[in-house]
């Protein structure tokens, strides 16, 4: 695929530099472009301000907007924002945007639905929105959802569909390293040198960090994980971000640390992160010990 307007900002989004990708969106602002550029450029942006969290922005932008795909946008903000309560209607207006007769034709709208999908644990909606593989980040969440049902076996066909468009391309570097992941220590190596790869020649991000760490952690490098998540922690803000909380926890317990050491991170996961699947099947393991536990004091008694 040869390099365009917006090669830069696409790079940065995908690789996890969300506020690179904000300062790089402004620059492409003040360039002449094609309108179909102009429109992913927008997109881009809010999608890069949704990684900051930065939801009332998204909201307010892509609310007001014509763009069926920025509306979404808004409604990804709204569902991430949202109390759990009020996260079904967010995803029945998602729904009834996605019945216009434009929806099956809006490759944009297909691929933030997709995400909104995701995160409401919608798997199956989730894939139907991208399963045609019709834009090579169609392609490369289908691998991802493959991965979570499971299904290997498609990821990696949906894999070399990927390359087949674009070997050398981000995306496929980094869609790469998660099925080499998923693959179990065997295919971990190549991950993290996949991976550090990507992050000599753009620097490291948050995002990137946590997948090296995965991979160190398939590959049973957890020294080398745990040095990935402190980076995090200290030069990324990780101290408060879910991803690489869940993943100090697992390093510490692979590493054989003390309960006490664990502790903080699991008190900040469940007091700021309450609804990470994480956290919720923690929570849900917690119940059934101490109702276990009840019924043995109860007869001991």
């Amino acid at each position: 695929m040869e390099p365009d307007e917006l090669y830069t900002l696409r790079a940065q989004y995908w690789l996890g530099h969300y506020s690179m990708a904000l300062d790089e969106g402004r620059q492409a602002a003040r360039r002449p472009m094609a309108a179909h550029l102009k429109a992913e450029r927008e997109e881009l942006v809010l999608r890069a301000a949704l990684g900051l969290k930065q939801y009332d922005r998204v909201m307010s932008e892509g609310s007001s907007s014509s763009n069926p795909a920025l509306r979404a946008l808004a409604l990804h903000a709204t569902y991430l924002s949202s109390a759990p309560e009020a996260r079904p209607g967010v995803v029945d207006n998602l729904k009834a945007l996605m019945a216009s007769p434009d929806a099956a034709s809006n490759t944009s709208l297909q691929l933030v639905a997709c995400h909104v999908y995701l995160a409401a644990d919608m798997l199956r909606e989730a894939l139907q929105c991208v399963h045609h593989g019709l834009t090579m980040e169609h392609l490369a969440m289908c691998v991802q959802i493959y991965i979570r049902i499971d299904r290997l076996d498609l990821a990696k066909q949906t894999l070399d569909l990927l390359k087949q468009a674009d070997e050398d391309s981000i995306l496929a570097q980094l869609t790469s390293a998660y099925v080499g992941i998923a693959g179990g220590r065997s295919g971990a190596e190549d991950a993290v040198h996949l991976l550090g790869g990507l992050s000599e020649q753009y620097g490291p991000s948050l995002m990137l960090l946590n997948v090296v760490a995965s991979a160190n952690i398939v590959g049973a490098r957890y020294d080398a994980a745990e040095s990935n998540l402190r980076e995090a922690v200290d030069e990324f803000g990780g101290a408060e971000d879910a991803d690489t909380l869940v993943n100090l926890v697992v390093v510490m317990q692979h590493l054989g640390r003390k309960r006490g050491d664990m502790e903080k991170y699991l008190s900040v996961l469940k007091n700021r992160c309450s609804d990470h699947p994480y956290v919720r099947g923690l929570i849900q393991v917690e119940g059934a010990l101490e109702r276990e536990g009840g019924k043995y004091a109860t007869a001991s008694a």
